[in-house]
């Protein structure tokens, strides 16, 4: 028996909302603030304890550490640069933190480490000035960063799927479909609608994003995605739209006054850091 591809009862969309992240939310320091009692919960005392106050060492635990968590989160070891910056957010954070311990911010709070490095880092942007600003400025940092604010192209599209897709099965799937055969018993049909480029290459790789967009639409297509064959069929495609400066210069003034600030405030952290001298152990012979 024979019967016409069904829905599911709730198809997937993808949401629609362009208002780009904050800045501060790129921000590697507050990142490793927020975040760091969890990726780096090595005991203070084990990892950079030493006689002088003034010497900070990076012990193998905290690299050790730094690479399995990132190897969770990423699927994969971090490379050269990527370890390099890891170890930068913890030395920012342990400066913070020695400089919270001086500055006796710890009371009530010595045994919480991250509530010592959040009081540190309040104090220390306490002292940073807010930016001026003209509109050439802004014009400028929206131009640099337009990516953030043009809408992107987005596709409308769905998918045919069985339970056994390989190419052989993929391929002749949609032939049947395009010469109007009846879909099998056991397909289920997916509805994708305003997908943008990046979404695609995200869930299903650059090759088949590519292949996806540059079909014609309407026609059903056998296509490799990184996780197996699969049925799609183009429908609709938006084209991309320029953003205007003029309607957003509000939220690009909001935008570079975060990442202005972010600078400003890891330039202080570095600024004290320069006091202290610091020690790889992991590159030690």
């Amino acid at each position: 028996m024979t019967t016409t591809l069904r829905p599911p009862p709730s198809p997937r969309a993808e949401p629609t909302a362009r208002r780009p992240l904050p800045g501060w939310l790129h921000e590697p320091l507050l990142h490793f603030v927020l975040i760091g009692a969890v990726l780096f919960g090595v005991d203070h005392y084990l990892v950079s304890q030493t006689d002088d106050p003034r010497t900070i060492v990076v012990t193998r635990a905290v690299d050790d550490e730094a690479r399995q968590l990132f190897q969770s989160s990423r699927g994969r070891a971090p490379n050269e640069a990527e370890m390099k910056a890891l170890r930068q957010a913890w030395l920012d954070n342990e400066v913070l933190y020695r400089e919270g311990l001086a500055m006796q911010v710890d009371r009530g709070d010595k045994a919480l480490r991250e509530r010592v490095i959040f009081k540190a880092l309040s104090v220390v942007e306490a002292d940073v000035k807010p930016p001026v600003f003209d509109e050439n400025t802004l014009r400028t940092w929206f131009e640099a960063h337009r990516h953030k604010y043009d809408e992107p192209a987005r596709f409308d599209f769905q998918e045919a799927v069985l339970t056994d897709m390989s190419e052989s099965t993929a391929r002749a799937f949609a032939d049947a479909l395009n010469a109007g055969t009846p879909g099998q018993a056991d397909a289920g049909l997916r509805v994708f609608k305003g997908r943008p480029h990046a979404n695609l290459v995200d869930t299903y790789g650059a090759d088949f994003a590519k292949a996806l967009e540059t079909a014609p639409t309407g026609a059903w297509r056998a296509l490799q995605s990184r996780d197996g064959w699969r049925v799609m069929q183009l429908q609709a495609v938006s084209p991309a739209q320029p953003a205007d400066f003029q309607a957003l210069q509000g939220v690009v003034l909001q935008d570079w006054t975060d990442q202005v600030m972010a600078e400003r405030r890891t330039a202080a952290v570095r600024a004290l850091a320069q006091k202290y001298s610091v020690k790889i152990e992991a590159d030690a012979p």
